[in-house]
């Protein structure tokens, strides 16, 4: 298995689980944080609720005489403390004449009544007080109330919470809250991982066809299990294949086409060059040969540039152009290419933006085409329309038409007509270039024919360009 599909698979574990401990621990807080806010109003109701009791014993009677207690608050605190039990961690303490009189049975960390600084505070009070402490034996909670008679202290009465105590209690739910999220975290953990797996088993199985297909056989395609994600996925892929397939075969149509073309005139003027003779005339007429090999193979070059060009964003160098002047122009170029009988069907009323050398030279291939394939008592047209937001330029000749089934491929680069057209000097790339021209203007060519009939190539092109896209770096 790669090491990527190892990476995104521990990647996807990691992050659930990360999510999950993350989850698992804020739960744990929070039941500590809610246990421990319980905790605290417990210890108020607690505390308040001695002090509640205590203080309705005080303005009752001895239950052993049935007598009022008359102030006498040893006596008070005697009969408070043999009928309260108080809980584990919590002290109750009296002081009478500002020492410890009588406290609660307890087993707890630390005598608060034999604390010095403790006993003075609390043994002089004379007003409620409710506070925290922190003691060698942790952190005290506590309400010290004073007992009065005839308006005078008599004594205090303390009741003492240990925290650390209390929160003992707590100590096992935590836990527990703890030890469920680490088996949830356990079993999440599994279930990630299997989980994963079944994501990424299918991008498995599209990288291993992947990698089974070629440049020499890009035929294959990846079967399409599931309508998903993944299917998605693969359709796309699928998608790209066959786009490459198509690319891939049109470049080596496109080599093989130019190694044809290139091939001719290399072999012609290598064989020139071997039979070059002492002879000046026969030396001259070799040169001849030989230069108008080069002068067609650099035109080929040319026109091979022309169409890589065409892909890249410089390729136009857009204008605002009057179309009745260009059309003027065009008329009056294309008539320097042969003696025709050339006319003007229309011309169209309007400016456009667009590339007005780049245009010039499609309708002028065109031109040259159409003197070409019409005899020299053939008649040639030129015009132009402006109609529902585009320009319309065409070409029309009254040659030997195109055959329905040539309309399509006579703009593929290598192409020529054949059935009635005559056979081009050039290597087939003119229309190929009137077509990347228009395309480049985001427009179209089109051709209207029928054999016999003539032929008329229309260049559509928008009114307005849309803006050009900006290079990074740029």
């Amino acid at each position: 298995m790669p090491g990527w599909f190892s990476g995104i698979r521990l990647r996807l574990l990691a992050s659930f689980v990360l999510l999950l401990a993350l989850a698992t621990a804020a739960s744990v807080v929070a039941v500590r944080v809610i246990l421990v806010h319980r905790i605290d109003r417990e210890i108020d109701s607690d505390l308040v609720q001695v002090a509640r009791e205590l203080h309705q014993l005080s303005t009752g009677n001895d239950p052993e005489t049935g007598r009022p207690f008359d102030g006498r608050v040893r006596r008070i605190f005697e009969v408070f403390l043999e009928g309260n039990i108080p809980a584990r961690h919590e002290a109750q303490i009296s002081y009478v004449g500002g020492k410890p009189f009588l406290r609660s049975r307890d087993i707890l960390p630390y005598r608060l009544d034999r604390d010095p600084a403790l006993t003075e505070r609390w043994g002089s009070l004379t007003d409620s007080e409710r506070g925290r402490v922190d003691t060698p034996g942790g952190p005290v909670d506590f309400l010290a109330v004073p007992v009065r008679s005839e308006g005078e202290t008599k004594g205090v009465f303390v009741t003492a919470i240990f925290r650390d105590l209390a929160e003992e209690e707590i100590a096992p739910a935590i836990f527990g809250a703890a030890g469920v999220g680490a088996v949830v975290l356990l079993i999440g953990s599994l279930l990630a991982w299997r989980i994963a797996d079944r994501i990424l088993h299918p991008v498995a199985r599209v990288s291993a066809a992947a990698r089974g297909i070629s440049e020499s056989d890009l035929r294959r395609r990846i079967p399409v299990e599931a309508q998903d994600e993944i299917g998605d996925l693969t359709q796309t892929f699928n998608e790209m294949l066959d786009r490459l397939e198509h690319a891939f075969s049109a470049q080596r149509r496109f080599i093989d086409d130019a190694g044809h073309e290139l091939r001719t005139p290399i072999t012609i003027i290598q064989g020139q060059l071997e039979l070059l003779g002492d002879d000046p005339e026969e030396r001259r007429k070799t040169l001849d040969i030989v230069m108008d090999e080069l002068d067609r193979m650099s035109r080929f070059v040319s026109d091979l540039l022309v169409l890589v060009r065409s892909e890249r964003p410089d390729f136009l160098n857009l204008e605002t152009v009057d179309v009745a002047t260009l059309t003027d122009e065009l008329y009056a170029k294309a008539t320097a290419l042969g003696d025709r009988e050339w006319t003007v069907d229309a011309v169209g009323k309007g400016r456009i933006v667009a590339d007005r050398q780049r245009v010039t030279q499609a309708m002028m291939q065109l031109a040259q085409n159409a003197v070409q394939y019409s005899g020299e008592d053939g008649a040639i047209a030129i015009g132009s329309e402006l109609e529902d937001g585009e320009v319309r330029f065409w070409v029309r000749d009254t040659g030997p038409g195109i055959p329905p089934g040539e309309q399509e491929q006579i703009f593929e680069r290598f192409s020529r007509g054949h059935d009635g057209r005559m056979r081009s000097d050039g290597a087939g790339l003119g229309l190929s270039i009137v077509k990347a021209i228009a395309e480049a203007h985001h427009g179209r060519v089109g051709v209207e024919s029928r054999p016999g009939a003539g032929t008329r190539f229309v260049i559509a092109l928008p009114v307005d360009q849309p803006e050009p896209a900006t290079e990074i770096g740029s």
